[in-house]
């Protein structure tokens, strides 16, 4: 094992945030066909509606990934000098 850094803790930890917050939230394409899989139940699982279905999903998992990623630079700008942004 490789001994541990002591020090710059402060330091390491806000370019980690840093390197989150610019880090590009984009839904992989497992989640989208999770969600998609949900729509098709939700709507009774008729088929020969897939495309729309992924289309939704993954217009719905665009729009949580851009507000988290906001959130997270909204909080970092507020709270600058905290570990988890609070």
């Amino acid at each position: 094992m490789a001994p541990e850094k002591k020090g710059n803790g402060g330091q390491a930890r806000s370019v980690l945030k840093a390197q989150e917050a610019s880090v590009s939230h984009r839904p992989t394409h497992d989640q989208i066909k999770h969600r998609a899989y949900q729509i098709y139940i939700e709507r009774g699982a008729r088929p020969s509606h897939e495309l729309d279905d992924w289309l939704r999903a993954e217009r719905e998992l665009q729009r949580v990934a851009l507000f988290t990623r906001d959130w997270n630079r909204l909080q970092q700008r507020r709270y600058p000098d905290s570990e988890d942004g609070q």
